[in-house]
């Protein structure tokens, strides 16, 4: 029996306006198992990031079922939600979402002290994550102190140093230039075979793509039938 991480059945999204309704996403079903390397692909206002934020409990759907690891996000409160995605989900996007007056280390410790980790089981699990990383030498360096790649490669470690059941990665080379993206991606490839850390991309990028061993193609908030593929 499949070890599925993440569902999504026959999901719709609309957004109400002023000018009426918006489908962003139409009877789309998503399941993602454990250990998958896999990406959403798609050109821009295909619904990608609609779908990811969906996945990540950070957005609801109008129809249809979510469940990551079994559980039943739609029935959930916000605030069990938020304990959801702490638990269970690590997110890296395009935008770092780093702390500017934290150090590298502290930034990684942060979500373990939102689970409520002790101290050295903080500084240990944060540590070890950077390091596996190649980031051992800026430790104690703030973001503003660090290059793109090297914040992102932080916000890789603050995704995996919390154990989560799957990292949602939201464009995660869109800033980058081809040989950081393709050192990132070498990094990710090997946290997953490695390590067994599942990942699910969001990606118009060719580079992705090409190192997703199953991708999912939205068109126009549907899923093409011609998709997945495996690699």
């Amino acid at each position: 029996m499949a070890d599925l991480v993440l569902e999504a059945l026959n999901v719709t999204k609309d957004y109400e306006s002023r000018a009426g309704t918006t489908r962003a996403l139409d009877d789309v079903s998503v399941v993602i198992e454990r250990g998958e390397f896999s990406a959403l692909v798609g050109p821009s206002g295909s619904g990608k990031t609609t779908l990811l934020n969906i996945l990540g409990t950070i957005d609801i759907p109008t129809e249809g079922a979510v469940r990551v690891d079994g559980e039943d996000v739609i029935a959930m409160s916000e605030a069990q939600r938020s304990e959801l995605r702490l638990r269970k989900l690590g997110f890296i996007f395009q935008s770092h979402n780093l702390i500017p007056v934290l150090s590298a280390l502290e930034n990684v410790e942060f979500v373990l002290l939102l689970q409520r980790a002790a101290a050295r089981e903080r500084r240990e699990r944060a540590t070890e994550a950077l390091v596996a990383l190649g980031l051992g030498d800026l430790l104690h360096k703030r973001p503003p102190e660090m290059s793109g790649g090297e914040q992102q490669r932080v916000a890789v470690a603050r995704s995996i140093a919390a154990n989560p059941s799957i990292v949602l990665a939201d464009e995660p080379t869109a800033s980058l230039d081809s040989a950081t993206a393709e050192g990132l991606l070498d990094l990710m490839s090997r946290m997953n075979e490695e390590r067994g850390v599942t990942f699910l991309f969001s990606t118009h990028d060719a580079r992705v793509m090409a190192r997703a061993r199953r991708t999912l193609n939205l068109v126009d908030g549907r899923i093409d039938r011609g998709e997945p593929a495996a690699r």
